[in-house]
């Protein structure tokens, strides 16, 4: 090996290591949202409901067909043995506006506890930001096997997480200030289409945002393999423990039987 070939393989392998980071910061990323299928499963009810109720303005027809496909997709995952986190979500946040809508009349009504959620988490990434414990690393942590390691062993990583999430309270806030006057001033109808508009888009630009700051970030300390680890240590120490106490106790009986004889 020459002194040029060694730079090249030291900069092939920092390359395989990043993208093997960056791999699996997508993985995670994917099963903690959800990925396309659970991103299809938050815009398929609301869709619903607008759409029927554009074409025939009646609440209960449309509130009925978003919360029964919500149901129908709660179904087809457990048919299919797949998780129903996500899937479980849509019936909840379903079920409430659908709840509110009857209860009040107001068929915008049917957005509001989804507005106010979305309104809630977008200060709730702010202010655990704030607070030293942004929302996205207690999200993400459990995924990456890394808990909240990252807050005290990992800088790097707890500044990442800061920034993806200012990025999605940001994100969410300007999201709000968009709905809420239209809320007000929008009739069902084009609130509802400005929803679904909005339902992708915001949320496809703070995982791209997430993923670029965790992809640049310092691995994840896996704290997991770290327990495993100190178990075996600890399951080793006792049994050389154990041998050294049984080599003792052959050796004390050794030395009595030559005493004896």
């Amino acid at each position: 090996m020459t002194s040029l070939d060694k730079p090249t393989e030291d900069t092939q392998a920092d390359d395989a290591r990043t993208d093997d980071a960056r791999a699996v910061t997508e993985a995670a990323l994917f099963e903690a949202f959800g990925g396309v299928r659970g991103m299809v499963e938050t815009v398929v009810p609301g869709l619903l409901f607008v759409t029927i109720f554009t074409i025939n303005k009646d609440l209960h027809w449309s509130a009925i067909a978003a919360l029964a496909v919500s149901l129908v997709l709660v179904v087809v995952r457990l048919v299919m043995k797949d998780t129903v986190k996500h899937a479980f979500s849509g019936v909840f946040g379903v079920a409430f506006g659908v709840v509110f809508a009857m209860f009040t009349g107001n068929a915008k009504d049917f957005y509001l506890p989804g507005m106010l959620y979305t309104l809630g988490l977008a200060l709730a990434y702010i202010i655990t930001t704030l607070a030293g414990v942004p929302l996205i690393g207690l999200i993400l942590g459990p995924v990456f096997k890394e808990n909240l390691s990252w807050r005290t062993r990992n800088p790097g990583r707890k500044k990442a997480y800061a920034k993806a999430s200012w990025a999605w309270g940001l994100i969410l806030l300007a999201k709000c200030a968009v709905l809420f006057p239209l809320y007000w001033w929008a009739n069902t109808a084009q609130l509802g289409w400005v929803l679904v508009a909005l339902k992708i888009p915001p949320f496809l630009l703070a995982v791209w945002l997430t993923w670029v700051f965790l992809a640049k970030a310092p691995a994840p300390i896996d704290v997991f393999a770290e327990m495993e680890a100190e178990e075996k240590a600890e399951e080793e120490r006792k049994a050389a423990a154990a041998a050294a106490a049984a080599e003792r106790g052959e050796a004390a009986g050794g030395a009595r039987h030559r005493r004896e004889a």
